[in-house]
């Protein structure tokens, strides 16, 4: 009986399915590792700097004043959906304040995770599962403790332990899996469609689509595979490009959030060091001041030292300026959000620099929608975002210039939003500069210190609106500002 012989065409198709099986299931399992770890790794870095927050939050009440009642009414103010719980111990390990959902699980309030002695900047972190008595349902909860330690001493004054709600990230999770199923579904399917049909002169098109999928395997999203066949394997081939397409987004997607983490980051930190320096700064120039004035208030000196006194005071004005510039940056201040027409915002802001206007003769142009909606903003805050702009064009313009300001209203998939739009026939703004002129501390002006457009953003970002510099035709510069209409975010 002759044995029963496969047909090279067999022997291909099979080959073919089991190759796509092994590399879709790599493509599958190498990016749901990384999706899942970005997503874990973005929590931890969120509650590392929700944690450090709320040490510098409650620091009076914990370390000057040991305040329970103050540091808990704090406490239950951070209390959301996603921060569930807070904890502060003392420097026994011994729970100091908590909020009251956290008191109900003993294991967790009486417990502290660390040890007697650490180092200044350990943390401790875990997953824990909790289940809520008011529902009896399982709460995902990423458990992260931060030692607290103040500047001179060398021991540990104790520690905060917070607990985030991970049931967005798992909602994430899920949703990267379904949609990393759904594309590795369609790619096997294809595939598999594309193998039952192949024949012969194959082979040279096999090879391309093989060294093709090996590259996108390994990470090469970007790679095409090149085949200009209007069969089977030029079908595949597509469905395959595709495939890469979508993942190349997804990675662009966590590249995107990965640099917005680190801007984040790095805002926190250039914070954290601007309020220090601002802080050691301040507190001996104000002595300076007082006894410059002290000193230039006396009659016994001559017209080139008094002159040299102002000069003095005047330097000091300009380092008091700066300072309160970036503590303005530092802080995260609440806004208080009310009813104001933008109309109303922007005539005011131009009251504010009418007279600097006028010494170099600048001519305002205003386009006004008639019937636009009230905004729910901080009307003194963006009203400084208004008038740092007017001033930036001011600065770049000169005698006889002009401003123009366009204000309307935008249809988004979001919603509606109120667009401002300030351009100037300025020198304008080099377009290699766009990118960093949010930027804190970048400047193109010698004698700016960098800040107003960084403070601008930040505003506008507490909004949740967006700033940003647009390509004018002609020369000059022109910003645009949205905010969402509605009832306050």
């Amino acid at each position: 009986m002759r044995p029963l012989l496969m047909s090279l065409r067999t022997k291909l198709i099979l080959a073919v399915i089991l190759l796509l099986f092994v590399l879709v299931g790599l493509i599958f399992f190498v990016i749901e590792k990384r999706e899942v770890s970005a997503i874990y790794e973005e929590q931890l870095s969120r509650g590392f700097l929700e944690a450090e927050y709320l040490i510098q939050l409650n620091y009076d009440e914990f370390v000057v004043f040991r305040d329970v009642a103050g540091a808990e009414e704090n406490i239950e103010k951070q209390i959301d959906e996603k921060l569930i719980y807070i904890v502060f111990y003392d420097a026994n390990n011994s729970p100091f304040a908590g909020n009251e959902f956290v008191k109900a699980y003993e294991e967790i309030y009486q417990n502290s995770n660390f040890i007697e002695r650490e180092l200044e900047g350990d943390y401790y972190s875990e997953r824990r599962e909790l289940k809520d008595p008011a529902t009896n349902q399982i709460l995902p909860v990423l458990e992260i403790e931060a030692p607290i330690y103040i500047e001179g001493s060398p021991r540990r004054w104790g520690s905060v332990k917070i607990g985030l709600s991970m049931e967005e990230a798992r909602a994430e999770i899920s949703d990267t899996h379904i949609k990393l199923v759904l594309i590795a579904g369609l790619g096997l399917l294809v595939g598999v469609l594309g193998s039952i049909l192949l024949s012969r002169g194959i082979t040279t098109s096999l090879k391309k689509l093989v060294d093709g999928t090996v590259r996108i395997s390994k990470g090469d999203f970007s790679h095409r595979i090149d085949l200009s066949s209007h069969d089977e394997i030029g079908n595949l081939a597509s469905s395959f490009n595709e495939m890469s397409e979508q993942l190349f987004l997804t990675k662009k997607r966590m590249e995107e959030a990965g640099k917005k983490l680190i801007h984040a980051e790095k805002l926190a930190s250039i914070g954290r060091l601007s309020a220090s320096i601002a802080h050691e700064i301040r507190n001996p120039l104000t002595s300076v001041k007082l006894n410059v004035q002290k000193i230039s208030e006396s009659e016994c000196w001559g017209e080139t030292e008094k002159g040299h006194l102002e000069i003095t005071q005047e330097g000091i004005g300009h380092i008091e300026t700066f300072i309160k510039e970036l503590l303005n940056f530092t802080r995260v201040s609440d806004l208080n959000f009310l009813e104001f027409p933008m109309e109303q915002v922007i005539d005011s802001s131009l009251k504010m620099i009418a007279d600097s206007l006028e010494l170099k003769n600048i001519q305002v142009k205003k386009d006004y929608q008639k019937g636009l909606p009230p905004v729910f903003m901080d009307g003194d805050k963006m009203r400084l975002v208004i008038v740092n702009i007017l001033r930036n064009a001011y600065e770049e313009l000169n005698v006889g210039g002009e401003i123009e300001i366009i204000l309307s209203l935008q249809e988004e998939e979001e919603g509606k939003k109120i667009r401002v739009e300030i351009s100037d026939n300025g020198c304008g703004i080099a377009e290699a500069k766009w990118e960093n002129i949010f930027e804190p501390f970048y400047t193109t002006k010698s004698a700016g210190i960098g800040l107003g457009l960084a403070n601008a953003q930040k505003i506008v970002e507490q909004h949740n609106g967006s700033i940003r510099i647009l390509k004018k035709e002609g020369k000059g510069a022109c910003f645009e500002i949205l905010i969402p209409c509605g009832e306050k975010q």
